[in-house]
């Protein structure tokens, strides 16, 4: 028989993510020394900045997330998504939106610059789990489960295709269609979203070169080593570097101007040269610890709504880690995406940490079997 339990906080979730936030800082403040130096004087500006406008401010959203009832989020789930749809256009405002390295991802309010697509990750999730819970006799249905679902995604995947983001429109697609196909989506509706999406993909190259020249560096990493494949030439140097125990903390040659966001999207790769395969593993056991915990609490969950909140916001930051960590190492394309908890970056820290702190509620109102 099954019931309900009130338990106290999920004391080992808690754990691997204060792990990976100090694993975080650590890297930053080692991979950055260089790169603050350079651009802002000071060898520790990056480590700073992500202690004091990431981690704090997260670390009390994610106990204020934790303390509030999972359902407050679906009363709000529509309201929250359509302020990140409108965030979204907003980038493209002039004024209003800041375009960094020719791309619109930026909203700049004041001194403090925020990046919308974070906070659509949170959103999306908990917004599509309340949907899919009210529908939940329609999912199977092309017209009232697959077309809105589409419409939906489609529309978010415009917006983001327009920035340009590639890297959040991949993440943004697998944690929606995870969702789906836990709430009960035809096989072969999944299916034929992949075999769609796949081909958008193919045109999407196609037609825009920079694109096209990651994807041929990525079949081709020699090709053009001082220019198109200079970052993951560089990046697979560092991670080649490092060996079995790294060359150690802080002792990285790669992060002196050599390899272009060392502190970014390409950090992985610094792990990889001062802490080398050993310290990769223990992050890899890490992100996949938080996986398991995650996927457990979604089990163990009270209702729908909760059981498809917790597999998105496990799936969103599995699936980011998994991306990032495989284009650094040359599995897949290049794409500019942080590594979860470990990049610098304090919108992308401090909604992780909102969605850390939702997952932590449903964790502590769980069913279990008796």
């Amino acid at each position: 028989m099954s019931k309900l339990e009130k338990r106290g906080i999920n004391k080992n979730l808690l754990f691997v993510v204060l792990l990976l936030i100090i694993f975080g800082l650590a890297m930053i403040a080692s991979a950055g020394v260089a790169y603050s130096l350079s651009r802002f004087g000071d060898s520790y500006y990056f480590f700073k900045h992500q202690l004091f406008y990431g981690v704090i401010p997260g670390l009390f959203i994610l106990y204020t997330a934790q303390k509030i009832n999972y359902n407050f989020w679906k009363k709000i789930a529509l309201p929250l998504f359509i302020l990140s749809i409108f965030s979204l256009i907003l980038v493209f405002v002039p004024g209003v939106g800041s375009k960094v390295y020719g791309a619109s991802r930026w909203l700049q309010l004041g001194p403090f610059s925020f990046q919308p697509s974070e906070m659509l990750k949170l959103s999306i999730i908990i917004y599509l789990a309340a949907w899919l819970e009210s529908r939940a006799d329609k999912v199977k249905d092309f017209y009232e489960g697959l077309v809105p679902f589409l419409a939906v995604v489609g529309a978010v995947s415009f917006l983001l295709e327009k920035q340009p983001d590639m890297g959040t429109l991949g993440v943004i697609i697998f944690i929606a269609m995870s969702i789906f196909f836990i709430s009960g989506a035809k096989l072969s509706h999944m299916l034929s979203i992949a075999a769609a999406g796949f081909a958008a993909l193919g045109l999407l190259i196609k037609f825009e070169s920079y694109r096209m020249d990651r994807f041929l560096v990525f079949l081709h990493p020699e090709l053009d080593p001082r220019g198109i494949g200079y970052q993951i030439n560089q990046a697979l140097l560092a991670i080649g570097s490092g060996g079995i125990f790294g060359v150690g903390l802080g002792h990285s040659l790669q992060k002196f101007n050599y390899l272009p966001e060392p502190v970014g999207d390409s950090i992985f790769a610094i792990i990889g040269e001062e802490l080398g395969l050993v310290g990769i593993f223990i992050l890899v056991l890490l992100f996949l610890s938080l996986a398991v915990i995650g996927f457990r609490i979604s089990k163990n969950a009270p209702d729908r709504f909760s059981q498809l909140t917790a597999v998105g916001i496990t799936c969103w930051i599995t699936f980011q880690a998994l991306i990032n960590i495989s284009a650094i190492s040359g599995l897949i394309p290049l794409t500019g995406i942080p590594l979860p908890f470990i990049s610098y970056g304090g919108t992308s820290l401090v909604f992780l940490m909102a969605g850390i702190g939702v997952l932590l509620n449903i964790s502590k109102q769980t069913s279990s079997d008796n």
